[in-house]
């Protein structure tokens, strides 16, 4: 045996790998659903676009209150239309997330809702703009209200924090790390979840209900992404308390 000192050094093992986040066969076939929902609804806006540009082609010259009414009614049922199906589609990607290992899939994924904005809006508007029956001012106000109807449905249909498989895998595996088992707490109104559902953030006067569930259903039901800092925070103490104990054979 060699009398030699011997200086281990570290970093030469093998990283073990953590798992990544599979959504669950409910979760998959609800997202399923929602996304064939979304795309009908979609479907229909972009036909309520086709509605106001027959309206304006097929109207008699000048252009009278009537078309005026049918247009902006048109206009209005797109937008709404459009919302309501990235509502849908936001609310998908969140029971299943893309990985942001695939860019451009991760992209289109997410923020698919801003360019059927766009397919549902931009070709009524340049119509419009480039309308030799429409004197300038109603190209302004056509044209105006068109645009604005495009930019609350391209702000309403964005996704600023869109959910990816890495978050969620990092999310439940911190909660794992801190307590050994993926179980959350939140209530209806709040913005953030909790590991103890004792804490003083959570258990109020004002709150009626307390849901308990996993990281993935606090982002699929109510889109909370954020972990209380005072549960964190308890957690690591009392895991340090623990950890201090063990190896001091406490």
């Amino acid at each position: 045996m060699s009398t030699k000192k011997i200086t281990k050094v570290s970093g030469g093992e093998d990283t073990p790998q953590k798992p990544s986040f599979v959504p669950t066969a409910e979760a998959k076939g609800k997202a399923v659903q929602l996304r064939l929902i979304a795309a009908f609804v979609w479907v229909l806006a972009i036909a309520a676009e086709i509605g106001a540009i027959l309206v304006l082609l097929k109207s008699a010259k000048p252009i009278v209150t009537s078309t005026w009414v049918w247009m902006i009614a048109f206009i209005v049922v797109d937008l709404i239309l459009v919302v309501i199906g990235s509502l849908l589609w936001k609310k998908a990607n969140r029971l299943d997330p893309a990985s942001k290992k695939d860019k451009v899939r991760f992209f289109l994924q997410n923020q698919l809702g801003v360019i059927i904005a766009v397919i549902a809006f931009l070709p009524l508007i340049v119509l419009v703009f480039t309308n030799k029956d429409l004197d300038g001012k109603q190209k302004g106000i056509l044209g105006g209200i068109a645009v604005i109807a495009l930019v609350i449905a391209g702000l309403m249909s964005a996704d600023f924090n869109p959910p990816s498989v890495e978050e969620y895998s990092q999310q439940t595996s911190r909660i794992e790390e801190l307590t050994g088992s993926n179980s959350i707490y939140w209530t209806k109104s709040g913005t953030r979840y909790h590991i103890d559902e004792d804490c003083s953030h959570i258990n109020t006067k004002r709150t009626e209900e307390i849901f308990n569930g996993t990281v993935a259903q606090a982002r699929a039901l109510k889109n909370i992404t954020e972990l209380c800092k005072t549960c964190e925070n308890k957690a690591e103490k009392a895991k340090g308390l623990t950890n201090e104990k063990v190896e001091t054979g406490g």
